[in-house]
């Protein structure tokens, strides 16, 4: 019995998505709940699995087709069983040629390097997830002494990989739809927003002293690392309860006051940057924070990230620390009206009680949109988040 393979069906806010990876092929044998394509929409990559035993009968999409909610991207026969390749001899005595089935997994972007470059994807060593391939990966790869490439591509590679000095090469690709979006919300953002942003700066001496003293039991009971984005999500939660306006979001003439802190928090993933939402975030401990952090992690890393994960939020919180920055102006996520920017942890000498002290002090930024937010309240929000992170006491005690 044939039966269509479709692409999901996407959220109101996903308009449709490009088929990113097949991992079947036209032919192939097909098992029940086995990964058969992945689509890349403007904010996650979704899997579609196959719904029967069989054989993959014929694909629909190919890769880099845009797919619509429910389109059929290909059809599996149920019940049937693959034909032997014909070309199954002459491969098996050629050991230079590597299957299909031998190649690692790939995520979409690892699989575009690939390609560009000519590269025999089972010669790549994978750090992902099952041993999936990951855009450092192939990155790692291309710039290792030896880099064995199909013959097909080898000649196409040698004259895009530049190999004389001086040499100067242009690349061309499509943005990602992914990257797309990205760009387009950034752009209406600034354009969107009277948006504003008000700097301070915290001693992070308490929070680092705090880690250091009960980091090792805190991860031996609940599992998980004590890091410093726990602290911030609670103070965070703390200061919007003081001051609801930060957690507002403006719908054309309205202004909808939310009763509950929905938390995003950017990560870094190989298809850029995402924000998963921290629901309800203020009946989350500590604990729970950092075991949720740790979990959107992973699922970044791995293109795991449901469009649920992503969607919503009241309030974001990036940290550019992790990649050295000192100080930055973060970039509102609408119809959210602030978010708050950390930063790197730096020894700097302050003047303490007339004394000169070296401290740990991070820079604060909060980017907030000027139209519902005013200036008072801004600042006065950063400082309170300020006093919770350099007295912790005030964030359990919620003073």
């Amino acid at each position: 019995m044939a039966i269509e393979i479709k692409a999901p069906i996407f959220p109101e806010s996903v308009s449709g998505g490009d088929v990113a990876t097949w991992h079947k092929k036209a032919g192939d044998a097909v098992k029940r709940d086995e990964l058969l394509v992945e689509i890349e929409t403007d904010k996650v990559v979704m899997e579609v699995i196959c719904p029967a035993d069989g054989v993959l009968a014929s694909v629909s999409k190919p890769e880099g087709t845009s797919v619509l909610s429910q389109e059929v991207l290909g059809v599996v026969e149920e019940g049937a069983v693959a034909a032997a390749s014909a070309t199954a001899e002459p491969l098996a005595a050629a050991p230079a040629a590597v299957s299909a089935e031998a190649a690692p997994a790939l995520g979409p972007a690892a699989r575009k390097l690939v390609a560009e470059h000519g590269l025999v994807a089972a010669s790549i060593s994978g750090s992902g997830k099952s041993g999936r391939v990951t855009k450092d990966d192939v990155v790692q790869h291309i710039s290792s002494a030896a880099v064995p490439r199909t013959p097909a591509a080898a000649a196409p590679a040698a004259v895009a990989m530049p190999t004389m000095v001086g040499e100067r090469v242009e690349r061309r690709v499509p943005m990602t739809r992914l990257r797309a979006r990205i760009a387009e919300r950034l752009l209406e953002a600034k354009q969107s927003t009277a948006m504003l942003t008000t700097f301070n700066e915290v001693n992070m001496a308490p929070v680092m002293n705090l880690r250091k003293q009960y980091g090792e039991k805190f991860e031996k009971a609940h599992g998980v690392r004590l890091g410093f984005m726990s602290f911030f999500v609670k103070a965070a939660v703390e200061a919007l309860r003081r001051f609801p306006g930060v957690n507002a979001s403006l719908d054309g003439q309205d202004i909808i006051y939310h009763g509950y802190q929905d938390i995003g928090v950017a990560v870094s993933s190989e298809k850029g940057l995402v924000v998963p939402i921290l629901r309800e975030a203020e009946h989350m401990s500590l604990a729970e924070i950092e075991a949720k952090i740790a979990e959107y992690g992973k699922k970044a890393r791995d293109g795991k990230l449901s469009i649920e994960d992503i969607t919503g939020g009241t309030f974001s919180i990036s940290n550019g620390g992790i990649f050295g920055s000192l100080l930055s102006t973060p970039i509102l996520n609408p119809p959210q009206t602030a978010i708050l920017g950390m930063h790197k942890i730096q020894d700097r000498p302050m003047a303490v009680n007339g004394q000169v002290v070296i401290l740990p002090m991070m820079y604060l930024a909060l980017s907030y949109d000027h139209r519902l937010i005013d200036g008072k309240e801004a600042v006065s929000f950063l400082v309170a988040i300020k006093d919770m992170i350099e007295d912790p006491t005030r964030i359990l005690l919620e003073m």
